[in-house]
């Protein structure tokens, strides 16, 4: 890609700038000719990359990674006649091969249910098998009729990790929600990604679930955008599949079950609240370049000068630290705009006076300017590494914390809606929300919220007056 040197659009005009930065900065090519499909750069991949390795390090814990096809026989596809309401005008099917059209239409997974379960009433017979927990990251379609956005509402999901668990009792499937809350919580954690836990109303609670549990961030324009879900199935699925066991006294049962997701939303969250108006900013642990060293080349000394830089890389890349010598023949100021553009950490630069002085000059993504000892490279870029990681991680805390509010009326309610979240006590009663949601233009979030972002209220429903549990409400994508 030919090297861009404009400035972005201000990340107050956050949709120009989130399309911009992800052209600019190399992350994904808008330009695939069907719509709501992307391409990634290599740079995105990496962040990609680096993103899921954490994410597979958590589950692996507990997890067996698995994969299953891509294409499911209708004839299981429309078996949960609940769970399909729920896909249904987003599914696409595939009803060729070749110029034969097909005995059995064939579904691209919207989602694996029906193309796990029949596989797990297989693998389950008794309460030995229990509990079974695998997961898989595989790209999911949907035919998305809103307007697409990369990351965020796509037609084809590239990096969707789901888990699916089966469990002796409801309150062992229970349990593992509890878990995966706190796993996804240490995930985003892990991104410097502040996060806000809750459950979903009932009418919006995934098709089939008993219930649902969301995980939400706010982005630079106030919406909220889920970034993960945890569902309790009960037994509604085993039933539909046949997934029962047999247990210690000889009584078949049919099994709990779990589900669990994330997708590359967490990408998305990851890019808009941290990036600025330079470009990307990362997180060390998922910077595909942690260090960029830049030769300042003057004069007579060249030579000693990249002799010095490539000594720098080896000591860095030795101690684990992903790190890149920019040697290319162009101004400094182009290498700089390039590397801030993409994220990375931390720019050492490295020239006469520099080698004289025995130091090195280090500028960070956040923007502070200092100098390393030469003798002390490895633990001063490892300090600073970790002091660009708690910055971000403020910054973002700080941002995301000044778009929530505590509403005590429908007045304030709908103030708070326009630059972010409401936290309201509603009553729970679904008239009550549709007032709120009419008034606001927002809409009900989750209720028994979970986060340091959040604190805990209690008062009546601003609607009916009846008493109240804390509730979010905001706009979405």
């Amino acid at each position: 890609m030919e090297e861009e040197t404009g400035a972005l659009p201000a990340k107050n005009d956050f949709s120009s700038w989130f399309n911009e930065v992800l052209w600019r900065a190399e992350v994904m090519d808008v330009r695939y000719p069907v719509k709501g499909l992307y391409v990634w750069f290599p740079h995105g991949f990496a962040i990609r990359k680096h993103v899921y390795e954490r994410l597979r390090e958590i589950m692996d814990r507990d997890h067996q990674e698995t994969l299953f096809p891509l294409l499911i026989p209708e004839h299981e596809f429309m078996k949960e006649a609940e769970h399909i309401k729920g896909f249904e005008e987003e599914v696409y099917w595939v009803t060729h091969g070749g110029k034969n059209q097909l005995d059995v239409p064939l579904a691209l997974r919207p989602t694996s249910e029906t193309a796990i379960y029949p596989m797990y009433a297989l693998w389950v017979r008794s309460h030995a098998d229990l509990p079974l927990k695998m997961y898989q990251v595989v790209n999911t379609f949907r035919y998305e009729t809103k307007h697409t956005r990369p990351l965020i509402r796509l037609r084809e999901i590239t990096s969707f990790k789901e888990a699916h668990t089966v469990h002796a009792t409801w309150e062992e499937a229970e349990s593992q929600v509890r878990a995966a809350i706190e796993w996804y919580i240490e995930f985003y954690t892990g991104l410097c990604v502040p996060v806000i836990v809750s459950r979903r109303p009932d009418w919006d609670k995934f098709p089939g679930a008993d219930y649902t549990v969301a995980v939400d961030t706010i982005m630079p324009d106030g919406r909220a955008l889920q970034i993960g879900t945890v569902h309790h199935l009960g037994d509604h699925f085993s039933q539909t599949f046949g997934i029962t066991y047999e247990d210690d006294k000889g009584v078949q049962r049919y099994a709990q079950q779990t589900c669990y997701g994330i997708s590359e939303r967490c990408i998305a969250a990851l890019i808009s609240l941290h990036g600025d108006d330079h470009g990307l900013v990362l997180p060390s642990s998922v910077a595909p370049v942690q260090v960029v060293i830049v030769p300042i080349l003057i004069g007579k000394r060249r030579a000693e000068v990249n002799t010095a830089a490539e000594m720098m890389e080896q000591v860095l890349r030795a101690a684990g630290i992903r790190v890149k010598r920019d040697i290319r023949e162009i101004r400094p100021g182009a290498k700089y705009y390039h590397w801030e553009m993409r994220g990375v950490p931390i720019r050492l630069e490295v020239g006469p006076r520099d080698i004289d002085a025995g130091v090195v000059s280090a500028v960070t993504r956040t923007g502070d300017r200092s100098t390393i000892p030469r003798g002390d490279l490895v633990p001063g870029v490892q300090a600073l590494l970790g002091q660009v990681t708690a910055s971000i991680k403020k910054r973002a805390t700080d941002e995301i914390r000044s778009r929530i509010t505590v509403a005590g009326n429908v007045d304030d309610v709908v103030l708070a809606v326009q630059t972010g979240i409401a936290v309201v006590p509603w009553c729970g009663e679904r008239r009550c929300a549709e007032l709120l949601e009419e008034k606001s233009g927002g809409s009900i979030l989750g209720m028994y919220v979970r986060s340091e972002l959040v604190e805990g209220i209690d008062g009546v429903c601003p609607v009916c007056g009846q008493k109240g549990c804390c509730t979010l409400i905001g706009r979405t994508f």
